[in-house]
Parts: structure tokens; sequence; C-alpha cells
């Protein structure tokens, strides 16, 4: 069983940053552990073992000492220098094999969340920008992190056994070198929080600006840029986003950089006072001068570290510090009871009932639906029509579970649709909406990702088939097994009335007891519109239908209609029925009578 690393209720802290890891990958981390304490300790043992070979080869040409007395203090050195060369490429090896299970299993466990959410979650944006954050790059910044912590322990270690070495020469030298040190731990932690609250504003833009750098560059809009010639404002505005997301990175970056140099100025001269102080004990004999450059060398090694290197370290893990409440935020959302479950196999369709349904979107005072009642029964073909707005799409995310949170009835087979759970909803109903995905790859495949429970080729190119497609697949390269898309280097683009039909295709192949179509067909003329939804009736004749249109062409092909006013049953009836009514109906069909003449 997958042990769960994205828990409900939990308040991630530090600690997460290694158990995560270790839970995922024990042991590319504890080998990273030992690495981290092995790399700290190493700057100590060179300099003691430089100061041993300097003044070992200083008494050889002294004639104190015998020449094989170097052998010792060489091979100390060669062996430190293997294991810096050696260490990189070993850790470069480590590092990607735990990059890999930390993507494979932490990153899958934050997308399965992420799919496991509340409806509401995704059309909630201060939800989104949180989902944004957290889901965007998860395994760099938990491995940022677990480096992060480990390199501050490393380079606590380090700073200790450096300064062990230099306090037994000058005492009062690592006292003041850690003195100086602390002000700049505390501006670092400071910094490091203020620079991820300047981040999180700067996404704000940053989310806003990528939207319009696909509009500007992407294929789907290259038509209605060179009609419309709109790239110049475009560009102006993702401009505008782009810049103030840019300002703030700058301003909080140059701000930490300029606190961070001013800071560190005072330990070099701090330093320079240190080494001039070392020349006395050295004039003196006190301290060899083997010794003595090896206290030079740490000591500057020592302000490298404390004033830059540590600061910058505790500023990064600051600002992880931060991540990991916007983590807890994250694993804290709501989800939705089995969502991930795989749909039952096949469920029989009686009939829905609204009674006296209620809806308001979360966050909203508005009521969506108002006191809403309609019955629905097997076998026939329904269309909701209506102005934008009217309630129609939301008719469909109540019917397929997406909102629970409405007042009144909605019946299912006579039982209450609230008792159904998501896997018995995903065998009910299907959905081809507006905004149908065009997945970058095979036809083949596009079409059978509507049945997840089989796979079977003869029944997807019926699908196919019968939907129209036939002719297209003729004229790919591949046939079914052509690449959609521009990903692939042989992947083939389809028309906007192509990727339509292979959505309907893909909602064919499902084996559903009640298939909608919601507006999947805006982008069409009105003819190419009432064709398809011609074509889909006549395929599932004897199915249940709901096509939710705003352009009554293809809503004439329905048993009954359904007219959605101010979030109620306005009107209902044949298209014969209500033209005969003189209603709303009537007035919108006579307005739009010539589309389809």
């Amino acid at each position: 069983m997958k042990r769960a690393l994205i828990e409900t209720g939990k308040t991630y802290g530090f600690l997460d940053f290694v158990r995560i890891p270790m839970r995922v990958c024990p042991f590319y981390t504890v080998i990273k552990m030992i690495n981290q304490a092995a790399a700290a300790i190493t700057p100590s043992l060179q300099v003691l073992v430089t100061a041993s070979f300097v003044d070992t080869a200083l008494l050889i040409f002294a004639g104190s000492a015998e020449r094989e007395a170097i052998w010792l203090p060489l091979l100390g050195l060669v062996l430190l220098i293997a294991y810096n060369n050696l260490n990189w490429q070993l850790m470069s090896f480590i590092n990607l094999r735990s990059e890999m299970k930390l993507t494979r299993v932490y990153r899958s466990q934050i997308v399965e969340k992420r799919a496991r959410l509340e409806y509401r979650c995704i059309e909630d944006n201060e939800t989104w920008d949180l989902i944004n954050r957290t889901c965007t790059d998860p395994v760099g910044k938990i491995r940022g992190g677990f480096d992060n912590l480990m390199g501050a322990a490393g380079i606590i270690l380090r700073v200790g056994s450096l300064l062990s070495i230099l306090m037994a020469q000058v005492f009062w030298a690592g006292i003041a070198i850690v003195a100086m040190s602390v002000p700049l731990f505390i501006l670092a932690i400071r910094s490091g929080k203020e620079i991820y609250e300047e981040n999180k504003e700067a996404m704000k833009f940053t989310r806003r600006a990528d939207y319009l750098r696909s509009v500007l560059q992407g294929r789907e809009s290259v038509e209605e840029r060179a009609l419309f010639g709109y790239t110049k404002e475009v560009n102006r505005l993702w401009h505008e986003k782009y810049e103030a997301a840019r300002k703030i990175n700058t301003s909080v970056t140059l701000k930490y950089f300029i606190r961070m140099k001013s800071s560190s100025l005072i330990t070099v001269i701090l330093s320079l006072l240190i080494i001039c102080v070392l020349l006395f004990p050295l004039k003196s004999g006190a301290v060899s001068v083997g010794m003595f450059m090896a206290l030079v060398t740490s000591t500057l090694n020592l302000i490298q570290m404390m004033s830059w290197e540590l600061s910058n370290t505790m500023s990064e893990i600051a600002r992880n510090t931060e991540y990991l409440k916007d983590l807890t935020a994250f694993a804290g959302l709501p989800e939705t009871e089995g969502a991930l479950d795989l749909p039952k196999e096949s469920m029989t369709f009686d009939s829905v009932e609204f009674r006296h349904v209620s809806f308001r979107y979360p966050g909203t005072e508005r009521y969506i639906l108002k006191d809403f009642c309609l019955r629905m029964e097997k076998g026939r073909h329904y269309a909701f029509v209506g102005v934008n707005g009217a309630g129609k799409t939301t008719i469909t995310k109540l019917l397929t579970g997406l909102y629970r949170e409405y007042e009144g009835e909605i019946l299912l087979n006579e039982k209450p649709l609230s008792s159904y759970t998501q896997a018995e909803l995903k065998a009910y109903f299907s959905v081809v909406c507006q905004d149908f995905a065009r997945y970058q790859i095979s036809l083949e495949d596009n079409i059978a990702l509507g049945n997840v429970l089989e796979y079977d080729e003869e029944k997807i190119r019926e699908a196919a088939g019968r939907i129209g497609l036939s002719d297209v697949i003729e004229k790919l390269p591949e046939g079914m097994r052509t690449p959609l898309g521009k990903v692939k280097e042989k992947g083939v683009d389809l028309s906007g009335g192509e990727w339509q039909r292979v959505a309907v295709a893909r909602a064919l192949y499902r084996p559903t007891a009640v298939r909608i179509l919601d507006e999947p067909t805006a982008a069409l003329d009105p003819v190419a519109e009432s064709d398809i939804y011609r074509l889909f009736g006549r395929i599932s004749a004897g199915g249940t239908t709901i096509f939710i249109t705003h352009r009554l062409g293809g809503a004439r092909l329905a048993d009954r209609i359904i007219v959605i006013a101010k979030g109620q049953v306005a009107e209902s009836g044949s298209h014969e029925e209500l033209l005969a009514a003189n209603g709303i109906y009537a007035e919108m069909f006579e307005a739009q009578r010539s589309w389809y003449q």
C-alpha cells in the first residue's frame, strides 16, 4: 500500500524536508546525509593536512627531517583532492536517482491530491493561486528544502570544526566571528520570508502574464491575432503584467543583496584584523608557518561561510518554511470522496428529477438556480436553452456531482443524488464540454480515454466512424495511430470541427446511460452545429441525451426543449409547441432564424 505523503490536516514543518525523502528513497537519502557530514569535516582535515605538509616540507628543506616523512601528509592531500573530485560525480548520480523516485512518488501524490479537490477549489482564484504555488515544481522544492537543511547542518559542522582549530590558536578570534555573524543570520531569515511573500505577490502577475504570452505565441490564437490585429494591445498588457512581477522580484533581491553585502563587509574587516593578529604568534614561534597558512585559509573560509554561504542558506530555509505553510494549506483543502475511483461498469437509468432545487456558487450571494423543478426520463432527448448565464451548465455540474451544496432534492432513479458514489455517477453520465480537451496523443488514444475500463480497438474505430471521422482517418499518415497536435515531430493538427468530433467520439466510446453535450460546438457555425447534434442524436437513439446550447438549431431535434430563465424552467415542450406558445423560445428562434436558412 502506498504511504501517504500528503496528509489532510497535517501541519508540515522542517522535519518533513527529511521525512518525505526518507520515506520515498531512504537509501539515497542516508547516503546524502552521510556525504554531507563527510564533506563538512573535509575543510578542517584539509587545514590540518596542509599545515602538516608545509611544516614537514620546511623541516626537510632545513635538514631536520627525513624525506620519507613527507609521504604521509602528501597522501592525505591526494586523498582529500580525490574525494573532492569523485564525490561530485557520485553525488550527481545519487541526486538524479533520488529525484527520479521523488518525481514518481511525491509528485504523483501531489497530482492525485489536486485531482481529489472539490471542484469549488478549482474555480476560486485565491485557492487556484495556492494550488499553482504548491504544485509548481513540488519535487524541486522538497529537494531544495532537504538540501538547504542538510547544507545548513553541514556548514554549522564545518564552522564548528574550523572554529575549534582557530580558537585553539587565537581564542578570542572565534568568539568575535560568531558574535558578528548572529545579526547576519537574523537578517537572512527575515529576508527569506520577505522574498517568499514578495514572490507570492509576483506570481499573481506572472500567471496572468503567462496566459497573455500563450495568446501571443500559441497556434490556437494565430488566426484571430491576424484577423483582429490585437497583438499590439495584448503585448502591452503582457508587458504590464511582466514588468509588475519583474519589479517586485528585482526590488526584493536588490534589498537582500545590499543588506547581506553591507553586513559581510564588516566581517571581511574583522578577518583582516584576525590575520594581522596571527602574525604575532607566528613571529614568536608559537604558531608554525604551516599552521599560520592553514589558519589564514580557514579564517577566510569561515568569513565566506558565515557572511554569505550560511546566511544565504538560512535565507533559503526561511523561504522553504513559507512553502511548507502553503503545503499545509494545500493538504487541508477539501476533497471529493471517491474522486479517483474508476467508474462502475454499468448502471441502469430510469429518471432524474430536480425538486425545488436552489443553488448559488460558494462565496456568492446570487442564486443561479432558484426553486428549479424538472423531471427527465429514460430514452428521451432533452435540450436546455437560454441566454448565457441562465444556469444551463450549472445543471450539468450538479448532475455530475461537481457541486453537492444545493438546496432542495435531486433524485436519480428516485434516490437522492447525494447517496451515489463518484464511481456510480461516472457510470451514469458522460459530458462533452464547451472547452473540451485536445490531447496531444494519437487519435486512437484520444478516443480511448473515454473508457478507462476497456481498450477495444474495434469499438474505438466504430465510435470514430459513427461520428464521421472515417475520412479524416484515411488522410492521416498513420491512421488512428497518428499523433495529434504539434508536440511530436510527425504530429498532425486537426480543424476545430474535427477536434470536436474526436471529443464526441470519446463520449460515444464511454458506455454511459446519459450523454450530455454542453455547447461543445460553440465555435462552429450554426449549421455545422446542427449537423453535429443531428448526428449525435441519431447515434444515441434509444439512449438518453441532453443538449445544452444557447443556439436553437440543435434544440429542434430534441423530444423536449427546456427553456431556462432566471434560474427556473420558464417554458417546456417540443419545438412546435414552444413556437405556438409564442413565448421566450419563439422570440429566440425568430431572432436566430436567419442562421439556419
